[in-house]
């Protein structure tokens, strides 16, 4: 038997496993069905996530507005010579899909801490600030400031276009291994009181 008639034989017996019929439409219905129904779902599934991921998403909440993101507009990533702008999602979200997913479900307490009015006041809001800074700065160090990465690193730096205190202390944390968030701790967003009186105070992660 040659090979083309095998193949052929092959295929009709697939294309009958295809046709026949289930309870009411074919196996061949189904699996098109099936695809383009998960096609719609994975579409719908990662707009929406998209949604989600904008700094006007991210700043609809109260909280948000009226604390660190005014913060944020005086800070260098908001305006700056270049006219570069890192966003909120920039930040605080990996680019990458599978982490991403991972800090969305994370990102659920936030909602249920927002029913809840847990720092829906100024006065609330600076009584969590450092606990939240360094659930923050935690998450940063332990990923290697990841999403910090995504625009700065070590290895694409002309260290002879920056300030003689830049030079050193980037050179120097490079040869310690240190990270972004071990010392551009503020940057975006106001310190908490207690940090600024005694910065081991981020040394407690608990």
């Amino acid at each position: 038997m040659s090979v083309y008639k095998k193949t052929k034989d092959t295929l009709q017996v697939v294309w009958t496993f295809l046709k026949k019929p289930t309870a009411k439409y074919s196996l061949g219905t189904l699996l098109v069905v099936g695809f383009i129904s998960g096609i719609i779902f994975w579409g719908g599934f990662n707009t929406a996530m998209e949604m989600t991921n904008t700094q006007e998403f991210c700043i609809s909440c109260h909280e948000m507005r009226v604390n660190v993101y005014e913060e944020y507009k005086d800070s260098i990533h908001y305006t700056n010579r270049t006219g570069v702008r890192a966003t909120c999602p920039d930040c605080h979200v990996p680019k990458e899909w599978a982490y991403k997913v991972v800090r969305k479900i994370k990102a659920t307490n936030e909602l249920f801490h927002k029913v809840l009015g847990t720092i829906d006041t100024p006065e609330k809001f600076e009584k969590k600030r450092l606990k939240m800074a360094r659930s923050v700065w935690k998450e940063m160090k332990a990923t290697d400031s990841r999403e910090c990465r995504n625009c700065h690193d070590y290895e694409s730096m002309d260290y002879t276009e920056q300030g003689r205190r830049s030079m050193q202390q980037h050179s120097k944390g490079l040869d310690e291994g240190k990270t972004c968030i071990d010392c551009h701790k503020g940057i975006a967003h106001s310190l908490p009181a207690m940090y600024e009186v005694d910065p081991s105070a981020a040394v407690n992660t608990k």
